[in-house]
């Protein structure tokens, strides 16, 4: 559904907030989520299905409260579970349901987020009718981090009828055709990889035999304030892996990374698309914590204004190293068909951070004049960096 249609929504009641929803918060396709005034340090994670309430379950395995409305906003640490009420509630029409993701700038920082309803039985989805609290789930992997009340970690979009299926095969090669979905790394539109969605490959070359082509989280005990902007040191948190010499890198077990992809993605008006989070065919890790990728992103207000923008891939190894080379297949994109086409499109006009990106850190991380500026966007270079094979 599209920025018209959730601006409708908030205006007939179906979704409702104290304070009042701002227009501000209403995305091409999605709409922002905004955190409560109290998170609830908890013993696990769990979803409670039809057996109790949400909130009498936080109670039974409850270790703390966090009153998010201090002056210095609270820390969340790294590998604990917090439960948070969200300011949002709804009332959503008997045909329209809610699937959530998480912002880009969580999912950069290796935030992971997942939407909660009451008497939910699925993580980051909303029911057809659902009427009722929002709450989300947060688990910060690496960075210690400091959030307050109405910071939005996550956003929700709604669909309606049954329609989850992306577009496959010949109906996405001619979008594919008629759009320019994808375009190599000189600017040039290709088709070659449009099958059961677009497979999305590493760029591990950069520009030149200086470029930064991976940054790899350390383990910083410093907190990150996620409302703070182009304030903190990279090099504080990140180390940078320059272009590998052999070709390759190793993401180590268990480290979280963030690399760009060789093509240079575009999504039409009149889609949406997100990444799958994982796909085992394409090896053991998971790819890309926030999904959601708005209908302008790469593309502008009109066709042939930007051509594509690289998507930043947020990556996880899960149970051993990964031995990554140029062009390896890391993700896969679907494209969804909108409703309608938005009356306001993904691009700086209304806010948004990442258009027309290269390798790009989130926005709490400053950007230094000495950062390596390309026609794709830029990459903080940092000292010492990383050696690589």
């Amino acid at each position: 559904m599209p920025w018209q249609e959730i601006k409708r929504m908030v205006e007939n009641g179906q979704i409702s907030a104290s304070p009042e929803v701002p227009e501000s918060q209403i995305q091409p396709a999605s709409i922002d989520l905004r955190l409560g005034k109290e998170a609830y340090r908890v013993q696990a994670s769990f979803l409670r299905g039809r057996s109790a309430t949400l909130l009498t379950k936080v109670q039974e395995l409850l270790d703390s409260t966090i009153d998010l409305t201090q002056a210095m906003p609270p820390l969340l640490e790294p590998g604990v579970v917090y439960i948070i009420p969200l300011l949002e509630r709804l009332r959503l029409p008997n045909d329209v349901q809610g699937i959530a993701n998480p912002k880009s700038t969580t999912g950069r920082l290796d935030v992971f987020t997942r939407l909660i309803t009451e008497h939910g039985d699925q993580f980051d989805r909303v029911p057809k009718g659902y009427k009722g609290l929002l709450y989300v789930e947060v688990s910060s992997r690496t960075f210690p981090i400091r959030v307050r009340a109405g910071m939005k970690l996550n956003q929700l979009r709604f669909v309606r009828g049954n329609s989850l299926d992306p577009i496959r095969n010949g109906e996405l090669r001619q979008l594919a055709k008629e759009q320019h979905l994808l375009y190599d790394s000189e600017g040039r539109p290709t088709t070659d990889r449009i099958g059961e969605g677009i497979e999305l490959t590493v760029d591990l070359e950069g520009d030149n035999n200086k470029s930064v082509v991976a940054y790899r989280a350390k383990d910083s005990p410093r907190a990150i304030e996620l409302d703070k902007v182009d304030h903190y040191d990279p090099a504080d948190y990140w180390e940078a892996i320059p272009r590998p010499r052999q070709g390759h890198i190793i993401l180590a077990k268990g480290g979280f990374y963030l690399l760009a992809s060789k093509g240079r993605v575009s999504v039409p008006l009149d889609h949406a698309a997100e990444m799958m989070a994982h796909d085992p065919s394409l090896g053991e890790f998971r790819v890309h914590y926030a999904g959601f990728f708005d209908p302008g992103f790469g593309y502008g207000s009109k066709k042939g204004e930007i051509c594509g923008t690289k998507a930043v891939l947020e990556v996880r190894a899960y149970e051993v190293p990964i031995l990554l080379e140029d062009d390896d297949v890391v993700g896969r994109l679907h494209y969804y068909p909108m409703a309608a086409i938005p009356d306001k499109v993904y691009g700086t006009s209304i806010g948004s951070s990442y258009q027309q990106q290269g390798l790009a850190l989130s926005k709490q991380f400053k950007r230094p004049a000495h950062a390596e500026s390309t026609a794709l966007g830029s990459a903080t270079v940092l000292s010492p960096p990383a050696l690589v094979g």
